[in-house]
């Protein structure tokens, strides 16, 4: 498959803002934290089965008082302040949001990470088909955006490890700050740029 890399105008408002450091921190923060399943959690003094007789009398033993088998000083016992089940996500406003993901392309940009391709076509889903379209772009890892569903695409590319495919829709500053190139089709990019100009 040939694959004929165009040269496209960028809009300088999309690709040619200046970057913005601490917001693509706080979005891969976001984004990472509502991916966490939050379900870590250990059993208190009051869940561990068992302890509910006090182990002998309070006084005249000559031992430390006790009151349950199960404290957390002893062996068996439940675990203090261990982690319980959380939600872990948050929300950052849109505003922040859209100018994050405008600062990570600007960013590829300036760095001359972005391919546009006018189209990006496979006979079928296969691997080899894939690796051989990416040799011919002379790259190695890339995030790969198209216009529209494309279950041959997106079935060629997901056992290379270096390499994601997202519709335009989906993409996001995680994806883009994660792999080296960022290859647009055409149909992608007019598409990307109607999304963020609005």
């Amino acid at each position: 498959m040939a694959v004929n890399v165009i040269q496209p105008e960028l809009k300088e408002e999309i690709f040619g803002i200046k970057s913005r450091p601490h917001l693509l921190h706080q979005i891969v923060v976001m984004q990472l934290n509502n991916r966490r399943a939050g379900t870590a959690a250990t059993k208190s003094k009051g869940l561990v089965r068992g302890g509910g007789k006090k182990p002998w009398r309070q006084k005249g033993t000559g031992r430390a008082r006790a009151g349950s088998i199960r404290s957390p000083l002893w062996v068996g016992g439940g675990t203090i302040f261990g982690p319980q089940p959380r939600d872990y996500s948050f929300r950052m406003p849109r505003k922040a949001r859209k100018e994050a993901l405008l600062s990570a392309l600007s960013l590829k940009n300036r760095d001359g990470k972005i391919i546009v391709v006018d189209k990006l076509e496979l006979e079928e889903a296969k691997t080899k088909l894939m690796v051989k379209a990416l040799a011919e772009l002379k790259v190695t890892s890339a995030l790969i955006v198209i216009s529209r569903p494309d279950a041959t695409i997106e079935r060629s590319s997901r056992n290379i490890p270096a390499v994601k495919v997202l519709r335009v829709e989906g993409l996001n500053v995680y994806d883009l700050v994660r792999y080296e190139h960022l290859i647009l089709t055409e149909g992608a990019l007019k598409l990307l740029e109607e999304r963020l100009a609005a």
